[in-house]
């Protein structure tokens, strides 16, 4: 399956667009997680457990738009557009909300 952010694909023809659809991961962080991310703030440097999150988030966001999509009886995702945020007490939530446009394209 196609998934661009662009509001078309290059040398294909949009022959019906399906309707817009999401994916959405929400991940609590762990206190040990929120711990050394709090000690990484101090001394500085790359909190990796939080980018494991993002990641894992971005994925299972990315899957369900994907799944939602197919059901639809699409072939591909337009105009896809990424939010990250870190919500709850102390952000130790981190969300990927994903929306775009579910199509059936050929080849032109």
């Amino acid at each position: 399956m196609i998934m661009t952010t662009t509001s078309n694909i290059e040398g294909k023809k949009i022959t019906q667009y399906m309707g817009i659809v999401v994916g959405e991961a929400v991940m609590g962080a762990n206190v040990f997680k929120d711990i050394f991310a709090s000690i990484r703030d101090i001394v500085g440097g790359r909190s990796g457990s939080y980018e494991e999150e993002f990641t894992k988030a971005r994925k299972i966001a990315f899957q369900e738009i994907q799944n939602e999509a197919l059901a639809m009886g699409a072939n591909a995702v337009i105009g896809l557009d990424i939010d990250y945020e870190v919500v709850g007490q102390n952000g130790s939530i981190l969300m990927v909300s994903i929306n775009g446009t579910a199509v059936r394209y050929e080849d032109a």
